[in-house]
């Protein structure tokens, strides 16, 4: 069963990020390492992403390149 955005947990790792968004791994770093993704933190050496900042990413990108219908 595929993880989704709803199942993530409140502090997720890249790899439980990258299924529920269908985002590479390699792109999730890439993200971090130049400030364009979803806000995240160190936990120990682990990068972590809470749940609420990546659903607000994941809004602000579909408002951001939303086309088409009724505004």
């Amino acid at each position: 069963m595929a993880l989704t955005l709803d199942d993530l947990p409140d502090l997720a790792g890249i790899p439980e990020v990258s299924a529920a968004t269908g985002i590479p791994v390699a792109t999730l770093r890439w993200y971090r390492a130049t400030d364009q993704g979803p806000r995240s933190v160190k936990v120990g050496r682990h990068v972590r992403y809470r749940k609420g900042d990546v659903l607000k990413w994941v809004e602000a990108q579909e408002s951001a390149s939303a086309r088409g219908g009724i505004r």
